[in-house]
């Protein structure tokens, strides 16, 4: 935090009932239920506008969330802690307050629901759904201090804008991830701060890089896409689509497989799931095995992977055994990444405020009344798809509920 400059006057207290540090989805989703409910709700983001990541997110389309979001979509050190506020607020809801907005959506494959306007019409409908509310949101504002007044029971965040007070603060600031937006640790130092532990962080749902054996491979394929199953050495199995890069591997397999990886691990990536490679040779006996092969894979794959072997000539011609086991190992590629693309390539922060000390009906900090966490701050990551946006909002109303019961 920053020490805030002299100014020879001593700048007027405003005071809120809730102050709410982020004004991302879940800040913002938060500020408009209170606000809504008759709370006097104030929002302070350092980006000059609100709602900065959700702009970007689906490539500009915006996956809302996901029509099949369950608790097994979600990662962190307690697989348990997501469960009350996800059964609390389903996909319907969300998607009946942003259709009385006037957005409409699409579901797509795999349950993934995108708004049919695009990421900037839902990044302003969130920012005026809080306004039109009531909630105050004041962006480019930078947080000098927060502190904790037990005497008073108030929180104080000083900032750029003047000081502001409230018995009751939500830190919505996010993770790590997108660092270009201004992403920062300041929810996780916030916490610390409050003796509340944090679990080492790291970038999820990123690509990850080659080896040096694998680099030549990666690169001269890059660009090149499949459908695979990418088994974690965790016991998670993943499906989608993997690209290959110059640095390695990317698409919605790689990106999911990357939270379940940790450094040192090698993935098992089945190349061709559902086909039997085996029967190759007998499907096309006279073919060129690189031509058989590209039957099931794409042609600039198999190529490389016959080179790689130095397998060439017709199927029928080449040492059955040897070539059997070539074919079996395919359904079990070995790939162990030398890293992630990094918090510059990621879509989500891994990791964040210890679900152990927050209440999972509420997102309020066991040991300090008046204080919650919500959206990517906390240790909840879901798998591509929508799930973290879903999470944002999940947790967010969760919030939002417990600080507007009566005697809150």
């Amino acid at each position: 935090m920053r020490t805030a400059p002299e100014t020879g006057t001593t700048p007027v207290m405003r005071r809120y009932d809730v102050i709410i540090l982020g004004a991302g989805a879940s800040g913002l989703w938060c500020a408009a239920l209170c606000a809504a409910r008759g709370l006097a709700a104030l929002v302070l983001d350092h980006a000059a506008k609100p709602a900065s990541k959700v702009r970007i997110s689906g490539g500009g389309r915006c996956n809302l969330t996901n029509a099949r979001v369950s608790p097994a979509d979600y990662v962190g050190q307690n697989p348990h802690f997501v469960k009350s506020a996800l059964a609390r607020f389903p996909p319907e809801d969300l998607l009946a307050t942003v259709r009385a907005g006037g957005l409409s959506t699409v579901e797509e494959d795999h349950g993934k629901i995108f708004c049919r306007q695009g990421a900037d019409a839902v990044a302003g409908f969130l920012a005026e759904n809080a306004r039109s509310s009531g909630a105050t949101i004041l962006t480019g504002t930078t947080i000098l201090d927060v502190r904790h007044d037990t005497a008073a029971g108030h929180f104080i965040v000083d900032a750029s804008s003047g000081p502001h007070a409230a018995p009751r603060l939500v830190v919505a600031t996010g993770g790590l991830s997108w660092p270009r937006l201004g992403a920062s640790d300041a929810g996780h130092r916030l916490a610390r701060r409050f003796g509340i532990p944090v679990v080492a962080p790291r970038p999820g749902l990123a690509p990850l890089l080659a080896p040096p054996e694998r680099g030549p491979f990666c690169r001269s394929l890059s660009g090149t896409a499949l459908p695979v199953a990418i088994a974690c050495p965790s016991g998670q199995e993943v499906h989608g689509d993997l690209l290959f890069t110059h640095q390695g591997l990317s698409g919605p397999a790689v990106l999911d497989a990357s939270l379940f990886w940790l450094p040192g691990q090698t993935l098992s990536i089945d190349l061709a799931p559902g086909r039997d490679l085996a029967a190759l040779p007998d499907e096309a006996p006279r073919q060129d095995i690189k031509n058989a092969l590209a039957r099931v894979l794409p042609s600039r794959l198999a190529a490389s992977l016959c080179a790689s072997q130095a397998l060439s000539g017709p199927a029928a011609a080449l040492p059955r055994k040897r070539l059997l086991a070539f074919l079996d190992g395919l359904h079990a590629f070995p790939f162990t990444p030398s890293g992630t693309g990094g918090y510059a390539k990621a879509e989500v922060t891994i990791g964040g405020v210890d679900t152990a000390h927050i209440s999972s009906k509420t997102m309020q900090a066991l040991a300090v009344p008046g204080l919650f966490f919500i959206g990517e701050t906390l240790d909840v990551t879901g798998r591509l798809g929508g799930f973290n946006l879903h999470w944002a909002f999940a947790s967010a109303q969760a919030a939002a509920m417990a600080l507007t019961q009566p005697g809150a």
